[in-house]
């Protein structure tokens, strides 16, 4: 997430007045910093608020030619960015025909990186732990406990995938599939958009409706889903799905934010995609996408092959690796009448969910994978509580 907030005050609890982005200019009025935050405005000066000194990375040099309030004109003198931020500005005499006051100041622009958490609670017994504020997280990157800039509870648009295997190997469970998908989607609220992928093999990855908020359409794809044979491709199908989940009116703004999911239905055996296990997880590790996965394994073969391991093994550990290193959840049900209540389940988990974000104190852009950990505090009686979200994130690169 490459944004910041401008507040009403120098605390992070205080009210949004505007979401600043990266490469953003702001201007720094002189004379009223404090300790952890600058006082800065925004939007040519129309805008002005607190922001918080560690969010600002690097800046642009610049030189300032004053004449009139109103005629303020910003000349670069080197290329951006800049390392650091330098104070001297050039000032030209203000004429005397114009007698309104210099105002001295700095101009950078913004060069921040907040990493936003989608972030599930859940108590001994696995139901969600409600009503949670800022007080209760502690965030850890690479084991170094981080500044948790702002948390909230309030509910966002949903942005969601169906990535639905019609290969022959859920023939006898594609009916219950399309019924459980439509209950998904009846749960749709009316700012949310879905999509339905269907795939078997490499080649035959379809979207088959495209993202939208319109529930008959949506249920009408469902419909139409059918069994072929092929080679499954679940990691080609998965990867694009994700892909597409991502990038679809994602404009970076905080104030933007969306949930972003994709609802997988396998056996989890892949048999010929062209992308590999690691590219696919190093995508979503880049990524904010959760995965939900629902896997019907049952029929696959138990025999050990050269490794050890057989193919029922390996399809779980595939589902539930997707799951977790996302934030999400697997389901390896027993019957196909377990469907309705585990999509029941699903709807309900991604709008439980806390978005918090925090700046890094790592300010190294080189691309590596940190990894993140979120610890809850007890509840009342010492209520074990568990923070679910993504394992880590990769760092933007230079």
């Amino acid at each position: 997430m490459t944004s910041t907030f401008l507040r009403k005050s120098p605390n992070t609890t205080s009210e949004k007045v505007q979401t600043v982005q990266k490469g953003e200019k702001v201007v720094f009025e002189k004379g009223q910093d404090t300790n952890g935050w600058h006082f800065v405005s925004v939007s040519d000066r129309q805008v002005k608020g607190w922001i918080r000194k560690d969010t600002i990375g690097s800046a642009s040099k610049v030189e300032t030619i004053k004449q009139t309030p109103s005629e303020t004109k910003l000349v670069p003198t080197t290329p951006a960015p800049i390392a650091e931020v330098s104070p001297a500005v050039k000032t030209l005499p203000v004429p005397e025909a114009s007698p309104a006051p210099v105002v001295d100041e700095e101009v950078i622009r913004i060069e921040t990186e907040e990493v936003s958490l989608n972030v599930r609670v859940v108590d001994g017994t696995n139901r969600s732990v409600k009503n949670l504020n800022q007080t209760h997280f502690e965030i850890y990157e690479d084991n170094l406990l981080q500044p948790v800039s702002s948390l909230t509870t309030v509910e966002v648009p949903i942005i969601n995938a169906l990535v639905i295997d019609n290969s022959r190997s859920l023939r006898s469970q594609l009916e219950k599939v399309i019924e459980a998908g439509k209950i998904l989607v009846g749960k749709n609220r009316p700012q949310d958009e879905s999509i339905i992928v269907r795939f078997v093999s490499k080649d035959k990855i379809e979207v088959v409706q495209d993202f939208t908020t319109n529930k008959s359409l949506l249920n009408n794809a469902l419909d139409n889903l059918f069994v072929e044979g092929g080679q499954t491709a679940i990691i080609d199908a998965v990867y694009l799905a994700a892909k597409k989940v991502e990038q679809y009116q994602n404009s970076q703004k905080k104030d933007d934010f969306k949930l972003r999911a994709l609802i997988v239905v396998s056996d989890g055996d892949d048999r010929g995609s062209t992308y590999q296990e690691q590219q696919l997880f190093e995508l979503l590790r880049a990524s904010n996408v959760q995965v939900y996965a629902v896997g019907f394994v049952s029929n696959l073969s138990k025999e050990a092959d050269a490794s050890g391991t057989n193919r029922q093994e390996k399809a779980k550990d595939f589902l539930t690796r997707l799951s977790q290193e996302t934030g999400g959840k697997v389901y390896f049900p027993n019957s196909i009448d377990e469907l309705p209540q585990i999509a029941t389940d699903i709807s309900g988990e991604l709008r439980t969910q806390y978005l918090i974000s925090y700046v890094p104190t790592n300010k190294e852009r080189d691309g590596t994978f940190r990894k993140i950990k979120v610890l809850v505090a007890e509840g009342a009686n010492k209520e074990k509580r568990i923070a679910i979200t993504r394992t880590g994130r990769t760092s933007a690169p230079k």
